[in-house]
Parts: C-alpha cells; structure tokens; sequence
C-alpha cells in the first residue's frame, strides 16, 4: 500500500479521535504506523516545555547579558523570543527543552507542552478538555502528530500544576521571608487531601495519549509512553552554601527556605509525587522515568554548584541546573523559578535520550559530579 493513502486513512482516523466519533474498523494492515517521519513528542506542563530554557545559570548581575546567562540578551536589549519563540509569554517551549536537547532519536522532535498545563489541558475537548493559552487540548494536538508521523514515543510529565506546585513554593518563600515560620506542616496535609483525585487525572491522560494512537491506528506495540517525575530544584538543609539565618538565602541564593522546608521538599513531597507517578505508570501499563535526583548538586543554592560571576564563567559543569526566585523581579519573568535552566534541560533531554533506548522498564536519571549532560545515566527504578 502506498503512503499516501496510509497517511490520508489515519488523518481520518484521527479526526474521528478528536471528534469523540467511535473508530473504524479497518484491517490490521491499514492501522499500522510507518508513514512519516519518525517522532518523539513531549506533553504536559513547564518542566517539560523548557519553562527557563532562557537561563544558562544564575548571576546576581542585573544588566547585560547578566554575566552571559542570559540567552534573550541580544546585545542592546532582551528578546525572549529567541529562546522560547513564537511561545514566549505563553507556553514557554524553550529551544533546549527536553525533547529538542535529546538529540538524534527521531526525525521530528515535537514539544506540545505548555507552562502552567494541568491534566484537563491534556485530555481531548470531546471528552470535556480545555483549550489553554490559545490552544487546543494537548491530545487533540497529538492527533494531528499522530496521523503525520511515525511517533515512537511520547513522553509526558503532567501532576504538578494540578497538585498546586507554584503555590507550594510561594507559600513556602513567603512563610521565609515573610512569616518566620514553616509551610511544610500545613501544606503537607493540602498536598495528602489533593494527591489521590491528582493521580487519578494523571491515569486519564494516559488514557487519552492511548485513546488518540488507538484512533490513529497504532496498536500498543507501535509506540511507547514515558511518565516522568519532577527533580527537586532546592537542594536538602545540609547541601546549602547558604546560612539559614540573614537575607544571603534570599537576595544572593535566590532560595527563600528554611531548613525543615527544604528538606520536606526534597526528601518527602518530591519522592511522594515520584511514588505515586510510579504506581500510575504501573497501572497503566507504561514506562516511568524518575527525575527526582536528576538535579543532585546542581539545584539552587547547593554546596557543590556555584552562581555565574566575572571570574567563574557559565559552565554546565559549574554552574547551577535550575532557575533561582529572583525575589527583586529584575531578571526575567518570576514564573521562571523553581524550573531546570537551559544546563538543566539538556541534562534531562539526555535522560530521555537514554530512556528512548531502553525499550522496557523503569528507569531513574541522574547526573555525574562535575560532568555536563554527557554524565546522566540510567539506574534500574
């Protein structure tokens, strides 16, 4: 059979996907994926869209290019549309994003994800999903990459924004400076009332991702899906250069935490979100890719990184991985923070990478002392 009426059969098949139509049978010759080009596509929210992809670490210069950590710098002024493109402002899908920095996997490297997407901007407006930032469901998007391409492997880190992520970290910046007191107490007890009903709108994405292949023609031996975890951007209480009493956490870390909170952070909500994102994967009968120590060392504020200055240059063996809280809101947009930096997704564009060649099993990322993207490795997770 020919390509082109193979690919006109899952065009159709797809809109029918994306109408809420029931599928056509159609034999299994015709169902088979193998027109296109090859793809691997990322769905879900900022820490997969390339939210501070604009950051080559952090500088507490304000001006210029802030010491060379600023990609947007443009010589006289700031165009965040060089890293983030026609998405700057809105969905933040940075040109060093996971999937864009994973490398020669595939002939097409599609991001679909968007900064501040929670699950129902994953699931199909058919099936009661929101349009978000002026775009389409993320599954209705697929479905179109779906019936153009061969896809291989769509990888999705979704849960976040959903489990109320941002607030978490506000509220935990603004209990340091503000309050003087902990947020881990009563945001743990928010974070157990929210998780099930959270897990749950994960598990339904996954079957959206599965419902929109299947209308598509791929049987589930045609593609795989990656469920990936969060990494931990602040680092535990006793891998902080910084004292926990005086303003330098603040105004020079850019990580506002106290101690207990930062080791609640690292060691009990970011593993509770992985183990669950597990058992969901689990469930469903798909990869996870756990992210939880994938910034170990390079988080903000670790003992073993080091900010940007004259003298200690941008280096992606040096430098800080993820996006400091830039507390004066002069460098960049404060929704930045808290999110793997430019060294940071493409340490994670290298993990997906290395999970792209690992067909079977679950997987933990992490990273090698001293070493850029080129030292993540897998361990069996």
């Amino acid at each position: 059979m020919s390509s082109t009426p193979h690919r006109a059969l899952r065009g159709f098949l797809a809109l029918c996907t994306a109408a809420g139509l029931a599928s056509v049978a159609v034999p299994s010759a015709h169902a088979s994926p193998g027109s296109g080009p090859t793809a691997v596509v990322a769905m879900g929210d900022s820490y997969i869209s390339g939210e501070a992809g604009r950051w080559l670490g952090n500088s507490l210069t304000n001006s210029g290019s802030r010491t060379g950590t600023d990609r947007a710098w443009t010589g006289s002024g700031y165009d965040p549309s060089r890293v983030y493109g026609a998405t700057a402002g809105g969905c933040h899908r940075s040109d060093v994003s996971e999937v864009k920095s994973a490398g020669p996997i595939a002939s097409s490297l599609i991001n679909l994800a968007c900064s501040g997407a929670t699950t129902k901007n994953v699931v199909r407006a058919s099936q009661g999903g929101q349009a978000y930032k002026g775009e389409a469901p993320q599954a209705d998007q697929l479905a179109a990459v779906a019936a153009s391409h061969d896809v291989e492997l769509i990888t999705l880190s979704i849960g976040g924004n959903d489990l109320g992520f941002a607030d978490i970290i506000a509220t935990c910046a603004k209990d340091y400076i503000v309050w003087y007191s902990y947020c881990h107490d009563d945001q743990q007890v928010e974070v157990d009332a929210k998780i099930d009903g959270v897990m749950a709108d994960v598990g339904r994405s996954v079957d959206e991702i599965r419902a929109v292949m299947t209308g598509a023609g791929y049987s589930s031996s045609d593609y795989r899906i990656v469920l990936q975890s969060y990494p931990s951007p602040i680092p535990r209480s006793s891998e902080n250069r910084y004292a926990e009493s005086g303003w330098t956490r603040t105004n020079t870390g850019g990580c506002p935490f106290w101690n207990a909170d930062s080791d609640w952070a690292r060691d009990s909500l970011v593993p509770q979100l992985a183990n669950r994102l597990k058992g969901v994967a689990t469930a469903k009968g798909v990869q996870f890719l756990d992210l939880r120590d994938a910034l170990q060392g390079r988080e903000v504020c670790a003992k073993a990184s080091k900010q940007v200055t004259t003298t200690v240059p941008a280096s992606a063996t040096t430098s800080e991985w993820a996006r400091w809280i830039d507390s004066q809101s002069t460098q960049g947009l404060v929704q930045e923070s808290m999110h793997p930096n430019a060294y940071g997704q493409q340490a994670l564009g290298r993990c997906l990478a290395l999970v792209h060649a690992r067909p079977t099993g679950n997987h933990s990322c992490k990273n090698t002392a001293g070493s850029g993207a080129s030292g993540m490795y897998l361990t069996a997770g």
